[in-house]
């Protein structure tokens, strides 16, 4: 277990709780809410508790109870409050909080009670687009400002990545009812960030179309041909990191070379990288700004 994360800067505390890292100090003098260790240069260091409790008086906090009162509770008292409006109310909050806690962690246990919570009120859906998503950005957050590492990001996202396949799996038994698009769903050569395009896959199975999926890392010349096929033929690629700024307009020019830019076809793209495109697009390219743009133009 020593891989895991046990001691945590006042910076960490305020990239994963959205609580600043002076009004720590002030709780911690105030109210004695926190009681750090120190270092040898007096640099105050925090532990997987006191996160836990930071994380839950923040939630406390922002359902509106004062940091007076809840400084009065010990830890069980906290937690107690914070599962009483949990089961009375919505429980994203407090989730993404717990998802945190397992990323941190590692800990595989907690992320499966806290979805199996979920659940029990919300259908995957609404999980992924009011939990998931929000939960995905902060991560991108966490991770810029090195309060994550690659791993903590790389497990949890292959947690979700896990719900988002049984989904798939349900929906791919329900029948095709929509013959008149045909979705190719891929990434560029050396693009590995799969996650938004496997959410992808799901939402428009859901929405009964076919739908192929290759899956990371597809050269443009082993895609399928849209020759190949009777439906109109729609290519859909997520662009994280790939491809560069420098290469964009390449790429589209040999996507357009390689698949042929008629009236059958169409290429769609969305992705961090997107906001690199030329503003004219070819008339069979088309940029989305966001997963639920695209899934309201299905």
């Amino acid at each position: 277990m020593n891989n895991i994360k046990q001691n945590f800067s006042i910076k960490d505390l305020e990239n994963l709780c959205g609580v600043k890292a002076h009004t720590i100090r002030i709780w911690e003098k105030r109210y004695n809410l926190l009681n750090p260790d120190r270092t040898d240069t007096n640099i105050r260091t925090y532990n997987i508790h006191s996160l836990q409790k930071l994380l839950n008086v923040t939630y406390l906090v922002n359902s509106g109870y004062k940091i007076s009162r809840i400084s009065k509770l010990d830890s069980n008292e906290i937690n107690a409050y914070v599962q009483r409006i949990v089961s009375a109310t919505s429980s994203k909050d407090q989730a993404i909080n717990s998802f945190k806690i397992a990323m941190i962690n590692y800990n595989q246990e907690l992320f499966l009670s806290t979805y199996e919570q979920l659940e029990q009120k919300s259908d995957f859906r609404q999980i992924f687009y009011n939990v998931f998503i929000p939960f995905l950005n902060e991560i991108g957050l966490l991770w810029q400002t090195n309060t994550i590492s690659p791993s903590h990001e790389h497990f949890i996202t292959n947690l979700i990545k896990q719900k988002l396949f049984i989904n798939i799996e349900k929906s791919q038994i329900k029948q095709v009812i929509k013959k008149d698009k045909l979705f190719i769903l891929f990434l560029p050569e050396n693009e590995i960030h799969d996650l938004g395009l496997i959410f992808l896959n799901y939402e428009i199975l859901f929405k009964g179309y076919r739908v192929i999926s290759l899956g990371p890392s597809t050269p443009i010349d082993s895609l399928p041909k849209p020759d190949d096929f009777t439906e109109e033929v729609i290519y859909l690629s997520y662009f994280t990191i790939k491809p560069e700024k420098d290469k964009i307009k390449e790429y589209l020019k040999e996507f357009n070379t390689v698949i042929g830019e008629t009236t059958k076809n169409q290429f769609w793209m969305l992705g961090k990288q997107t906001q690199f495109l030329p503003e004219k697009l070819a008339p069979n390219q088309r940029r989305f700004n966001s997963i639920q743009e695209l899934v309201l133009s299905l």
